[in-house]
């Protein structure tokens, strides 16, 4: 076959697939994986994405810290209370850092950051069998690029909800 040949092959299959239908993968019953499949509505104050978007979901750190600031402290304050009201959920605290550093001492870092956000919450009353982390260093950045306004977003600890069975 020709290169010319391969091509039109490749171009009439790329036009077919842009003809079909674009909702093919919408359902009524998809699953929001970036919320652990948890609904909600933001404004039901018993719900994920209430939690995420009224309580906050993620405090910040300075550079090569771990120690929570007094805007993280209110944040997880927030965070305690919503979780005593809301039994029914247990949470993972991802620890993150930026891209500086080696992988190593940014996976050390980012589970300093998730042990400092966990022991807060243990002691606010949260009970530490509902409470798990994970660090994931600097691999997984929500903003990526070389300047300190992305680092700032980098450095930080989220709290993530999970269905639990009450405690």
């Amino acid at each position: 076959m020709t290169h010319l040949g391969k091509t039109i092959i490749l171009l009439s299959g790329l036009a077919l697939a842009a003809c079909t239908n674009p909702d093919r993968f919408e359902s009524q019953n998809t699953v929001d994986l970036n919320n652990g499949g948890l609904s909600g509505m933001p404004s039901d104050p018993t719900s994920p994405a209430y939690f995420q978007q009224a309580v906050g979901d993620r405090v910040l750190f300075a550079v090569d810290q771990s120690t929570l600031s007094a805007s993280a402290q209110a944040t997880l304050d927030e965070q305690a209370r919503w979780l005593m009201e809301n039994r029914d959920f247990n949470a993972t605290i991802e620890g993150h850092a930026d891209e500086q550093g080696t992988r190593e001492y940014n996976l050390a870092l980012g589970a300093r950051r998730a042990n400092a956000v966990q022991e807060y919450l243990v002691t606010r009353g949260v009970a530490e069998n509902r409470l798990r982390t994970v660090s994931y260093g600097k691999e997984r950045p929500i903003e990526v690029c070389s300047a300190e306004s992305c680092y700032a977003q980098n450095r930080r600890a989220v709290t993530v909800l999970t269905a639990g069975f009450g405690s």
